[in-house]
């Protein structure tokens, strides 16, 4: 009941803060998820590289961040698009401080380092393309829209499995995550779809119906992977929870982990449907 209690009290004042960001102002946006890029870095810098390469890492960090902000001043403010040629030069001098690592380490951890930017940074960039207009107007209603359909999956998700898949359910990936069941994961479906009609019934954004029905299925379909790609990963360096930011759901990537994917595919459809 305690432990319940907690992950209420937690996910409600993260909610509360994610609410605010998207729909107060682009600064607080722009805050909370430059935030949420440096905490998530370093829970995964922390599992795959461990307490060495504190140069390099913290290079990656900064690259993560300026990623972000860059993209977001681009997207949001009329940057021109060539400042994101820092990035590469950010990117080598990783490259130059992994040389200072201990023998036999640089190899080990150049690829996680470098990762830790495709996997966390860009995608979290890849949002100011949906909260901000080809005008530079900022709507965080999208954003927000993909949020909720990611949190619908979830909930769907445990609630069928519980229901249905407890005792004799279908197991999803044994491998990875025992816990996770066929019966489960369509309850999330389920969940996702109908979270997806209401956003588009209740004009939340400004999609037709059947493009936030086709959303629903592509966020849950890549949320479900990301999820089970990160319990993969905790399991193969024997890692519980990816942090303890958040009490009762242990880390910032435990939270977003679905969201690590869906992102750039709610992107991609965007771009491509022009919507």
């Amino acid at each position: 009941m305690k432990n319940l209690l907690t992950r209420t009290l937690s996910g409600a004042v993260f909610l509360a803060l994610f609410l605010a960001a998207l729909l107060w102002h682009p600064a607080a946006y722009a805050v909370l998820f430059i935030f949420a890029v440096t905490v998530m870095m370093t829970e995964y810098l922390r599992i795959t590289v461990g307490p060495h390469e504190k140069a390099a890492k913290a290079i990656a960090i900064v690259t993560g961040i300026l990623t972000f902000l860059l993209t977001f001043l681009c997207c949001g403010y009329g940057l021109d698009w060539k400042w994101l040629l820092v990035l590469p030069v950010l990117v080598s001098l990783i490259f130059v401080a992994v040389l200072y690592a201990r023998e036999g380490e640089a190899y080990r951890t150049t690829p996680f380092i470098l990762t830790s930017l495709l996997y966390i940074a860009l995608p979290f960039a890849l949002t100011g393309i949906i909260v901000f207009s080809p005008e530079g107007d900022f709507d965080g209603r999208v954003l927000l829209a993909v949020m909720i359909i990611i949190w619908s999956s979830d909930v769907g998700a445990y609630l069928s499995g519980m229901a249905f898949g407890r005792r004799h359910g279908h197991k999803l990936f044994p491998s990875i995550s025992p816990n996770k069941t066929w019966e489960g994961y369509f309850g999330g479906l389920v969940l996702a779809l109908a979270a997806g009609w209401c956003i588009g019934h209740f004009a939340l954004v400004d999609f037709p119906w059947y493009h936030c029905l086709a959303l629903a299925v592509l966020i849950n379909v890549t949320s479900t992977v990301g999820d089970l790609a990160e319990s993969q990963l905790k399991r193969n360096f024997g890692v519980k929870d990816a942090g303890r930011i958040m009490p009762g759901h242990g880390g910032l990537l435990d939270r977003f982990d679905g969201a690590l994917l869906a992102f750039p595919v709610t992107v991609l459809y965007i771009v491509l449907f022009r919507l």
